[in-house]
């Protein structure tokens, strides 16, 4: 195949066309007319002497031939986009750029915060809009419409920039009233009563089974390594919550140091060191390559860092 005859313009059709596996959402997404879309689609076929897309019953499915040429396509869109970024410079003292950072609870707890005292010291016409991890998909952060995830990660698309914000232990809050506080030991954890909470990803959330702990997720996984299990009484997806129903007299939260540390002045609660090994979790931020080179953003991510860095001196004294 000569690669001159290639239009870029189907180029970019195949990309949004095996993203969406919908000829009129595509064209939507293109703002172009379903005709065009599916005379790009009648093209793409002709020249790759592949369907591409096939009707099946769960709707149109793409081929092989689409699924090994995917990752191609959109790796070389990401890098012809990323290189005819403009180049701008950037003042954070003028600047009214509007940041969309998409935080997990967690994160949304323990960064957001100090980086908003940061930036209104610093960068006073800068606006933070935060989103939820169920407001967002990994192609919304690929294509440069969020402008940063913070939370932790399992596994990433390997086009996507990431850097570590830091390492967190866990720790053990429950009320200054339980009586489990004087001698909180293994067989005292497993006696209460718990508060689950966990939220990572993307995504729209799902319902927790008690049983299933590979889905239960860091605390109860430790816990299995050592052949015990807690009795959780309490679903949270909100660390807020989990501090707030840690007040009750019987129950326990198992919470990351930093978030706990919020209620560390708080005469109410206590915070003690869990009875047993959990490893540390990774906070991490990513971005997309088009986003990479650009001077803002390249100042926003320094801003986050140097946060995470004086918050980490603090914990230290």
């Amino acid at each position: 195949m000569n690669i001159n005859k290639i239009d870029l313009n189907l180029l970019i059709y195949l990309d949004v066309l095996l993203r969406e596996c919908n000829v009129t959402r595509s064209a939507n997404k293109l703002n172009i007319t379903q005709p065009a879309m599916s005379n790009g689609l009648k093209r793409l076929r002709d020249l790759l002497g592949d369907p591409l897309l096939v009707r099946t019953s769960e709707g149109m499915k793409p081929t092989e031939k689409a699924l090994r040429l995917q990752p191609i396509v959109r790796k070389v869109l990401l890098e012809l986009e990323e290189a005819l970024q403009p180049e701008a410079d950037f003042n954070e003292k003028t600047s009214k750029r509007v940041f969309r950072i998409m935080a997990s609870d967690y994160a949304a707890s323990t960064v957001i915060p100090g980086l908003l005292n940061r930036l209104r010291e610093n960068a006073p016409g800068i606006t933070l809009d935060i989103m939820t991890p169920s407001d967002v998909t990994f192609h919304d952060v690929e294509a440069g419409k969020i402008d940063m995830a913070i939370n932790r990660f399992e596994e990433l698309p390997q086009s996507f920039h990431e850097k570590s914000v830091w390492h967190d232990t866990f720790v053990c809050m429950m009320s200054s009233d339980n009586p489990l506080k004087n001698s909180f030991n293994l067989d005292a954890y497993l006696e209460a009563q718990h508060i689950w909470v966990s939220k990572t990803g993307f995504g729209v959330g799902v319902g927790m089974d008690p049983n299933d702990v590979q889905k239960l997720g860091w605390v109860d996984e430790a816990l299995q390594t050592i052949g015990r299990k807690r009795s959780i009484r309490v679903f949270t997806r909100s660390y807020h919550t989990a501090m707030h129903l840690a007040h009750e007299q019987d129950l326990i939260a198992t919470l990351p140091r930093k978030v706990a540390m919020v209620n560390k002045n708080n005469p109410d609660v206590v915070i003690l060191e869990p009875p047993f090994t959990i490893p540390p979790i990774e906070l991490k931020m990513i971005w997309s390559p088009l986003l990479h080179h650009d001077a803002s953003h390249n100042w926003f991510r320094k801003q986050v860092i140097a946060l995470a860095n004086e918050l980490q001196a603090q914990a230290k004294r």
